[in-house]
């Protein structure tokens, strides 16, 4: 039972992997333009998982040349959005409902985020009215560690009929 995100994006799967990354970014940023603005990319996005990156230069940088702290809670943010949006029938509505992001250090170049739904999380979102889940992510700069810890909280509400 895919939704209009999970359909659209299943359409582009017969495209060249470095395509399809490029196809899926410009789909996902024409609905959420901030994220393009941060230039965030798309490396992967399905029902189960997203990866979402940020290179760390100019236009996203801190007052020290790391990635700033508000374009590292977008990075959380659109890749927990992702992989949820790409599971929430039509018919509700998501809705980011709490964001915690604690910082443990500093950047070290580009960061990627990846963030999962497991099976029982997916049945929630079809079998379920309203609800809301925690969508886990991690988060880790070039060096390979995590500069932050997020913790994403997504609700799903009926949409309302006109």
């Amino acid at each position: 039972m895919a939704n209009r995100l999970a359909k659209a994006v299943a359409w582009l799967a017969p495209l060249p992997a470095s395509l399809r990354r490029r196809a899926t970014t410009l789909l996902f940023n024409s609905q959420v333009r901030f994220a393009g603005t941060a230039g965030l990319r798309f490396e992967a996005l399905t029902v189960e998982q997203a990866v979402v990156v940020v290179a760390n230069r100019r236009r996203v940088q801190n007052h020290i040349g790391g990635v700033h702290a508000a374009a590292m809670a977008l990075l959380a943010e659109t890749a927990t959005g992702a992989v949820f949006g790409m599971n929430v029938p039509d018919d509700k509505l998501p809705l980011l409902k709490s964001m915690h992001v604690d910082y443990q250090r500093r950047t070290q170049g580009g960061l990627r985020a990846v963030a999962m739904l497991d099976a029982a999380q997916r049945a929630r979102l079809v079998d379920e009215e309203r609800g809301h889940l925690v969508v886990p992510v991690r988060i880790v700069d070039d060096s390979g560690e995590p500069p932050i810890e997020a913790t994403m909280t997504w609700a799903w509400v009926p949409k309302k009929r006109d």
